[in-house]
């Protein structure tokens, strides 16, 4: 049994979370970017999830981006 190769994933993944679900598109997007691009997509989705990981439940709930 071979194991599945990142070109296997097609569907984006969802968290329910919607702003998660919005840092991972943008990570999603960021794979047509050249590279040196993509470090910058990377550092900032870092940020933010580390902000929502340590943001209350109820701040997580449909609440807009913030940069």
């Amino acid at each position: 049994m071979s194991e599945p190769t990142l070109d296997a994933v097609t569907e984006p993944v969802h968290t329910g979370v919607s702003l998660v679900d919005s840092i991972l598109e943008s990570v999603d997007a960021a794979t047509g970017l050249p590279l040196e691009d993509q470090v910058g997509v990377f550092e900032r989705a870092h940020e933010q999830l580390r902000r929502a990981l340590d943001a209350p439940d109820s701040q997580l709930d449909d609440q807009p981006e913030s940069d």
